[in-house]
Formats: structure tokens, C-alpha cells, sequence
């Protein structure tokens, strides 16, 4: 246990309630539908299992980690090269669920290699930008200077993973790209208006473009622009593209405050499809109620806070951007899956962090989080230093 003895507890302990709490919804919400596919009710839960295990594994390992090790410039290299063939790859022979082309199947399990992207784009961003920090911060023409390169080559795994198509993590990718670029010295002025015309034009795109080409022949059969439909008029098609929002809508009606009990979902009988992913918070809305997500929500904001003060707390710009690009993968993945369950923003596909069912999404996390540990720990030691040369 001493070499742990610098673990930060107030995320650790969080991490492994949510965790356990994960497995559970996910026992709930997949046994009826597991038997109804034939399999056994256990399956799901078994293999969520191994995976909070595997997750649980990572985190401990990376939180003793050589940090520097992922400063290799040869490691980066090659991981950002690998990423490049795999995503190519993926859009001719990749395995399609829920209509993305984004996965490796392996056995049993599948693989979805833009989960991991989110963790390669933290680590190579806060490499590049530390490394070239007191150049980057001088002017506006040298920040672009030193990092457009980096900012194509991040551009183009985005650009890949949004053609399998996979809007909801490409927008991840985005978002921790963009914190991490606004810690590095840019002009906030520059990047918030940036940022606002690119949220204007997608908002225009899918109102004025997206919507109508899905109600043509051409485009009727289209996964995410039938998703897109069922965000502008759920109810119109509630026997269709709508049915996950209206039966997500109908079980948090049903959960009410103090929920039905656990286990007693009515919406995952067949009602709401795959409700172990993407609506698993609707189940859990119901079976425990609105305190219940409160708590697991309020988990989970603790845990993201102590993440960025971590991040405010490091005297390395390096650890600082990393700090901040998980808080931002954990803030944004959050927003993305809760704004689809309960319908104020378009259904991306995106699990709920430590909760939902998906072996990818829980791995990177714990990849994340277990490096955010490592940091919190090397600053409890350097706390620790500090008072006895002072003491």
C-alpha cells in the first residue's frame, strides 16, 4: 500500500463507486434484452465485469507511470501513424453498429479505436504545445506558425472519425482539441469567435440542410440524419427514429423522484432499444429516480472539478493541459450523452462515463484518469518535499 500511499483518494473513491455503479445499471438494463437475443442473462454484466476489473488495473499502472515515457517522440509518432491506418481502414472493412463503421470485432468484443484517439489527442497536444511554449505565446502568427502541423494532422483523425460517421466523438475530439489550444496562449477573442461561427454554421447545416435531405428517398435510410429527425419532432415519429427519445422521455416520467426500484424498469422490456448504452441514465432515472441521477451526476462533477483544480494546482504546463483535456473529454462526453436522454440536444451515440455498457469508452477513461492520479500524486510528493526542506 506505500506505493499508493500518494493516491488521490477524493477521485479514486468516486471512480470505483461510479464504477460498481455502472456495473449494476448495467445488469439491469441489458439481462431482459440479453435473453431476448438468445443469450444469457449474465452476459453483459459479465463482460462489463471485466472490464471495470481491466479499468480498475490501468488506472492503478498509470498512476505510477514515467509520465516522460509519453513524451517519446518516436512512441507519438508511431501511435499517431497507427491511428491514421486504423481509421482509413475502418472506413472500408469496419465492423458498422448503430450505423458507424468504427469497430473492430474481436471475439466477443468489439473495438473502437476512436475511443482512444480522445487520450492520444491529450497526450500529443500537451506535448507539443509545452514543448514549444515561449514561442507559442509570443504572437498570434507564431502560434500558428509552431503548431499548425500538429493542428492538420489532429484535423485529419478528426475529419476520419466523423466519415465513419461518428459526429458525437468527432465533436469530442473538437472540443478537448480546442481547451487545450485556448490554455496554450491563443487569444481567447479569436477563439471564442472561432468557435461561435463554427457552432453557427453546424446549427445552420443541420437545420437548413441535414433535416431536409433526410426526408428524401436518397437519405431516408441514413442512421444519424433520421437520429436528427427524431431530435426536431420525437413524437411525429415515435414508432421510428423517435422511439428511443419518447420511451427515454416516458421513463424518467416513470422513475419520478425516489424512482420504481431497482429492477423494476419498465422502458427496458423492450420499450427503449439498447438501454445498457446509450439511455442507461434513463434507466437508471427510473428504476432510482431523479435523486439517484443527481448523485451519480454529482459524482461525476466532483470527480471533473478535482480534475481541473489538479489542473490549476500544476506548476507544469504540461500536466495542466493534460488535466484540462480530460476534464474537457469527461465534461463534454457528459453533456453529449445527457442532452440526448433528455432530448435538448441531437442523440450522438457517446456512453455515460463509468456507467454505461462499452469496454472502449471505460478504458480510456481509465487511461485518462489514471494519468491525472499520477499527476495529483507527483504533486502530493512535491508538497511533501517542499515542507521538509522548508520545515
Amino acid at each position: 500500500m506505500s506505493r499508493f500511499k500518494n493516491m488521490d483518494y477524493f477521485i479514486f473513491i468516486p471512480y470505483l463507486i461510479m464504477s460498481v455503479i455502472g456495473i449494476i445499471m448495467v445488469y439491469s438494463a441489458s439481462a431482459n434484452i440479453a435473453v431476448q437475443n438468445g443469450g444469457s442473462p449474465l452476459s453483459y454484466f459479465k463482460k462489463q465485469l471485466i472490464f471495470v476489473v481491466l479499468s480498475v488495473i490501468i488506472v492503478l499502472l498509470m498512476s505510477r507511470f514515467k509520465i516522460h515515457k509519453l513524451r517519446n517522440k518516436r512512441f507519438l509518432s508511431y501511435l499517431e501513424i497507427g491511428f491514421f491506418v486504423v481509421l482509413v481502414g475502418l472506413l472500408a472493412i469496419g465492423t458498422t453498429i448503430n450505423g458507424a463503421a468504427g469497430w473492430i470485432r474481436l471475439g466477443p468484443f468489439s473495438i473502437q479505436p476512436a475511443e482512444f484517439v480522445k487520450f492520444f489527442i491529450i497526450i500529443r497536444l500537451a506535448n507539443i504545445i509545452d514543448a514549444r511554449q515561449d514561442l507559442i505565446t509570443q504572437s498570434a502568427s507564431e502560434w500558428w506558425h509552431q503548431l499548425w502541423p500538429t493542428i492538420v494532422r489532429v484535423g485529419i483523425l478528426i475529419a476520419l472519425i466523423f466519415l465513419q460517421p461518428d459526429a458525437g466523438g468527432a465533436a469530442i475530439n473538437f472540443a478537448i482539441a480546442f481547451v487545450i489550444f485556448m490554455a496554450s496562449g491563443i487569444s481567447w477573442k479569436k477563439a471564442l469567435a472561432f468557435l461561435g461561427g463554427g457552432v453557427a454554421l453546424v446549427v445552420a447545416l443541420i437545420q437548413f440542410v441535414l433535416v431536409p435531405l433526410s426526408k428524401t428517398d436518397l437519405f431516408a435510410n441514413s442512421y444519424q440524419l433520421q437520429r436528427i429527425i427524431a431530435f426536431t419532432n420525437p413524437f411525429g415519429h415515435a414508432t421510428g427514429a423517435g422511439q428511443q427519445l419518447v420511451n427515454s422521455y416516458y421513463a424518467i416520467s416513470n422513475g419520478g423522484l425516489f424512482g420504481v426500484g431497482l429492477g423494476n424498469s419498465v422502458q427496458k422490456t423492450g420499450y427503449l432499444p439498447e438501454p445498457n448504452t446509450d439511455f442507461i441514465m434513463a434507466i437508471l432515472t427510473e428504476e432510482l429516480g431523479a435523486i439517484g441521477a443527481i448523485c451519480v451526476m454529482a459524482l461525476l462533477t466532483f470527480i471533473i472539478a478535482r480534475i481541473v483544480l489538479i489542473g490549476v494546482r500544476s506548476t507544469h504546463p504540461y500536466h495542466s493541459l493534460i488535466c484540462y483535456g480530460v476534464a474537457t473529454y469527461m465534461t463534454i462526453q457528459t453533456l453529449f450523452n445527457m442532452g440526448g436522454v433528455l432530448g435538448v440536444l441531437p442523440i450522438t451515440g457517446v456512453t455515460f462515463p463509468f456507467i454505461s455498457y462499452g469496454g472502449s469508452s471505460i478504458l480510456t477513461l481509465s487511461f485518462c484518469l489514471g494519468l491525472v492520479l499520477n499527476i495529483s500524486g507527483r504533486q502530493h510528493q512535491e508538497r511533501h518535499a517542499l515542507q521538509t526542506t522548508t520545515g
